[in-house]
Parts: structure tokens; C-alpha cells; sequence
């Protein structure tokens, strides 16, 4: 069965930049590569063909393909991270810094990231262009299943918005997502929830609301144990004596 624009797929990828890795879904590689993430979880990526949820290059690479079907595509910057922009790399005094700028240091400002490129004299260079910017990229990939079921849809959705498997529950139209304790408090959340709920209803249909819950169960109090009460020797009656 061919995938089309607007095929759920599970999707294993392998991305490559100058023959070496820099992204991937398979833990052996992520190791040999010296880029494994403790926190990341190696498994398929579930995407929607046409949903700008990979870059522009490797999807339109992927449609008319076969499910199961494995391969290799070479993808140029323009179809990628896009070219290097000389109007990316700044300048700004050591001053201005919160702490001594050193080569290699990653920044924010103005909500976007860079990277410290040198440092000359009493200013630091910071280029804020994607690291794979101006980069042809190599992808490996491997179209695994083609995930139909609206509810894995969602699920997949999810995690590749906020890297956290949900609990969701969907009937009569409605879906109800069980929200993690403190979810509120991250920030990648805080950027996804609005685009998470826009593509939930445009990408999949039979879903007319979204109910977004959050539950809080009483702390189980802790069991009584009964305490030992040690004689105080200095409340002990005296030992009589008799000459």
C-alpha cells in the first residue's frame, strides 16, 4: 500500500550530515554515534505526510512510497535546514553577556538560539543559523506501518509535539486528554498545547472537542508505627541499699 499527503505513518529515520550521524530512532546508532539521550525514547516516530512534521525534503521524498519500504535520500539545504544567512552571525560586547561567552556556548536572545562561533577581542560572535544550515543532508529511512486508528493518531501527535506519552480517551466525538501532574510548568508544553490542538482537528477527523484534564489524588498518608519508648535511666527508680 503507497502512503499519499495526509497518510499517519510510523516512520524510522536515520539522518546523516557529512557521513556523520546527527539524528536518529534507533538507540544502537544514537550509542555507536556517541549521541545517545538517556531521556529520549528510541522507537518510530509516528508523522502525518504533508503536516510539516519532518523537513520538506525527506516528506515529499516519502509520498507515493510503499509501506515497509526501506531507502536512502539525499536532501540539499533548500529542502532542509535552508541556506547559511550572513545576516545570522552578530557581534555583541563580553559585557552584555550573563556570564563569560566561551566558544562553542549556546545562547538565547530575543527567542532565538545560537551558538558562540569566536571571540574577538572584548566581543563575542554568535551564530544564530541552524547548526545543519547550508548542509545537504543524507536521511535512512524506513516507512514501518501506516497508523489509521484516530486515537494512535493523537497519541502520535502528542509525543511528537512534547516528547510524553498521554493517557487520552476519545468517544462520541470527543476526546479527553489526561494531563501529567505539573505539565502546566513546562515550556515545551506551554508552546505545543495551541498547534497540538489546531492539528488534532484539522489532521483527523470525528473529533469535534478536545477536553484537556487534570487530576490530582490525595498523597497516601503514612502508615502509623508504633514507637518503642526506651526507659529514661535518669527517671528510673533508685536501687535501695542496706549497710
Amino acid at each position: 500500500m503507497a502512503v499519499n499527503e495526509g497518510s499517519f505513518i510510523k516512520l524510522r529515520f536515520t539522518g546523516l550530515s557529512d557521513g556523520i550521524v546527527f539524528d536518529t530512532t534507533e538507540e544502537d546508532k544514537a550509542r555507536e554515534a556517541g549521541i545517545f539521550n538517556p531521556k529520549k525514547d528510541y522507537e518510530p516516530i509516528v508523522v502525518r505526510l504533508g503536516g510539516m512534521h519532518i523537513i520538506p525534503g525527506l516528506d515529499e521524498a516519502l509520498i507515493g512510497k510503499e509501506v515497509g519500504e526501506k531507502g536512502t535520500v539525499e536532501i540539499p539545504p533548500e529542502k532542509a535546514y535552508g541556506p547559511r544567512d550572513e545576516s545570522m552571525i552578530r557581534s555583541a560586547p563580553i559585557k552584555n553577556f550573563a556570564e563569560k561567552p566561551q566558544v562553542g556556548m549556546r545562547i538565547s536572545s530575543d527567542g532565538q538560539e545560537g551558538v558562540v562561533a569566536s571571540i574577538v577581542g572584548k566581543r563575542a560572535v554568535v551564530d544564530f543559523n541552524h547548526v545543519l544550515a547550508g548542509k545537504t543532508l543524507t536521511y535512512e529511512y524506513e516507512i514501518e506501518a501506516l497508523v489509521e486508528d484516530p486515537k494512535e493518531q493523537v497519541e502520535g501527535l502528542i509525543d511528537l509535539y512534547t516528547g510524553k506519552t498521554m493517557d487520552v480517551e476519545l468517544a462520541d466525538g470527543v476526546l479527553t486528554v489526561l494531563l501529567p501532574p505539573g505539565i502546566n510548568y513546562d515550556k515545551r508544553w506551554g508552546m505545543a498545547r495551541g498547534i497540538l490542538i489546531h492539528q488534532i482537528f484539522e489532521f483527523i477527523d470525528g473529533i469535534n472537542e478536545v477536553v484537556l484534564k487534570e487530576s490530582y489524588k490525595r498523597p497516601a498518608m503514612p502508615e502509623e508505627t508504633e514507637e518503642i519508648e526506651e526507659a529514661d535511666e535518669s527517671s528510673a527508680p533508685e536501687e535501695s541499699s542496706e549497710e
